[in-house]
């Protein structure tokens, strides 16, 4: 990877030096469409920095059942995964590339000297922290406030911003997963919308009008 590639992605980032550390030490991960990344319980061995495509960051339960955090997309890490890192702890998440995905793994060991050696290191950690929880904070809103039609809908929102697209793959099951729902409920208000015409269900897709996002409001 080129120095000028790098810049271009970690626009926040503007330290020569640190910069050439991150393509001297880091070390470049490409992993195919719904490739898990991290299982909950795992240790955290690497800070990821997205690269291209997107990871999808879910919190599991015993049961194995998921609830859909937020998006990593280019230039971001994880703020959880940071965490665990300077804990010693192991994970508390789980990562899916969302897409075909690059990432760029930053050894744990760096992560804690470039914070007392790299200011531009720090503020970017800092300002993960402070996205991320906000970002938590949505979805901790959405489970406790919303109805299951609201959360929905935004989960519909979410998915067209992130694909930049109308027409989204995707299973009315592995929606049901990131929601923490069973399928029959995804179902039945999937087809209410379909009756409002604010999308159009078909085999594994679903069709989304170009006004949705100002429907939901």
């Amino acid at each position: 990877m080129e120095l000028s590639t790098l810049r271009q992605i970690l626009t926040n980032i503007t330290d020569p030096f640190l910069l050439q550390e991150l393509l001297d030490h880091g070390t470049v991960h490409t992993f195919d469409q719904g490739k898990t990344i991290t299982e909950a319980g795992q240790f955290v061995k690497m800070v990821p920095i997205v690269l291209e495509g997107a990871i999808k960051i879910l919190r599991t339960d015993e049961d194995g059942k998921e609830l859909f955090l937020y998006y990593l997309d280019p230039g971001e890490t994880c703020a959880l995964s940071l965490t665990c890192c300077s804990a010693s702890k192991p994970s508390e998440i789980k990562a899916v590339a969302e897409d075909n995905t690059k990432i760029l793994g930053v050894p744990v060991s760096l992560h804690e000297q470039w914070m007392d050696k790299f200011k531009q290191w720090k503020d970017f950690v800092s300002s993960t922290y402070q996205s991320r929880f906000q970002e938590l904070l949505v979805a901790l809103d959405a489970v406790a406030f919303k109805r299951m039609d609201e959360r929905l809908m935004r989960y519909i929102v979410t998915k067209m911003k992130q694909f930049k697209t109308n027409e989204l793959a995707i299973t009315h099951q592995e929606i049901a997963n990131e929601l923490g729902t069973s399928r029959e409920v995804i179902s039945r208000l999937l087809k209410q919308l379909e009756k409002k015409k604010w999308i159009e269900l078909g085999r594994n897709m679903i069709y989304v009008r170009d006004d949705f996002e100002e429907l939901v409001g």
